[in-house]
C-alpha cells in the first residue's frame, strides 16, 4: 500500500492548475500506483476564513473512500476551536496550518494552542515549508518558508503531538531532527517530496544518518507530478523493507503512537 500524506484539491491562487477536482486526483493515484491519499484544500491557506474550504472539501470527498480528508485550521480566528472538532467530527486525519500565510508566529502561542487542541482530538498536524521554490513563485507571494527552529520548538509542546513535515528538504530535516532529543524526534515525520534522489541522493544519506522510519509518502500534487516520490524509491539504494516502510507503515506506526 502506498499512502500520499501531500495531495491537495481546489483552485491554487498563484498559478492556474489545469484539473484539480478530486475524480483527476483519483486517476493520477491509479496511474502511480498510490493507494490513499491525505487530501487538503490548496486555495484554504489565503482564505480570511478557512470554514467555506473545509466544508467543500468534506463535500468533494465524501463519496471516496480513498481520500482522506485534512482542514485547515487558524488559531488565530474567533471559535477555531469549534473548527478543530468539526474536522475530527467528519473523520478527518489530520488539519493542516499554514502559519507563514496566515499571519502568525510559527513557534508561537496560537501555534502552541492549535497543536494541543488537534493532539486531544487524535489529528496529526501538517506543516508544509513551502508550497514551491522561491525562483517559481508569483511575486505576491511573500510568504517566507516555514523555519525549521519553528518546527524544532513545536515539537517539544507535549509529548503525544504528531506533527507531519512537508515539502522540506535535506537541511531542514537535519537542522530539525539533530536538535531533538530522542523521544522529541519521535514526534516529527517528513515526506519525501523536497528531497533530492540520486545523484545526490539525499533521501537515502537522510535515511542512513536519522531513520528511514523518520519518512512517509508524499508528492505534493498537483503542484508537483505525483510520479517524482516513486522513481526516487526506484533509483535509492535503500531495501524493499525500507521501501515499504516509506510507503505506508511509517505513517501508520507514526499515527497509532500517541
Amino acid at each position: 500500500m502506498i499512502v500520499d500524506v501531500a495531495a491537495f484539491i481546489g483552485a491554487y491562487p498563484f498559478r492556474e492548475l489545469p484539473d484539480t477536482s478530486p475524480e483527476k486526483l483519483l486517476r493520477e493515484m491509479d496511474r502511480v500506483g498510490v493507494d490513499r491519499a491525505w487530501v487538503g484544500h490548496l486555495s484554504s491557506f489565503l482564505q480570511n476564513d478557512p470554514r467555506a474550504g473545509n466544508e467543500k472539501l468534506t463535500r468533494a470527498l465524501s463519496r471516496y473512500d480513498r481520500l482522506s480528508v485534512v482542514h485547515t485550521i487558524d488559531p488565530d480566528l474567533p471559535r477555531w476551536t469549534d473548527d478543530v472538532e468539526a474536522a475530527a467530527e467528519v473523520g478527518a486525519v489530520a488539519v493542516r496550518l499554514y502559519p507563514m500565510h496566515q499571519g502568525i508566529a510559527p513557534d508561537g502561542s496560537l501555534m502552541q494552542d492549535a497543536l494541543g487542541i488537534a493532539s486531544q482530538h487524535k489529528l496529526s498536524v501538517v506543516l508544509a515549508v513551502r508550497f514551491e521554490d522561491s525562483r517559481q513563485r508569483h511575486p505576491l507571494d511573500l510568504a517566507k518558508d516555514l523555519p525549521a527552529a519553528a518546527v524544532r520548538h513545536l515539537a517539544r509542546c507535549q509529548s503525544d503531538v504528531r506533527i507531519v513535515v512537508t515539502h522540506a528538504g535535506r537541511d531542514f530535516i537535519e537542522e530539525v531532527h539533530f536538535g531533538l532529543t530522542t523521544d522529541e524526534q519521535r514526534r516529527v515525520c517528513y515526506d519525501i517530496s523536497w528531497l533530492w534522489g540520486p545523484p545526490a541522493d539525499d533521501l537515502t544519506v537522510l535515511c542512513e544518518t536519522i531513520g528511514v522510519e523518520r519518512f512517509v509518502w508524499g508528492s505534493g500534487a498537483p503542484l508537483r507530478i505525483m510520479d517524482a516520490p516513486g522513481a526516487k524509491l526506484d533509483l535509492s539504494t535503500l531495501p524493499p523493507d525500507g521501501r515499504q516502510q516509506i510507503e505506508s507503515a511509517n505513517l501508520a506506526a507514526f499515527v497509532a503512537n500517541r
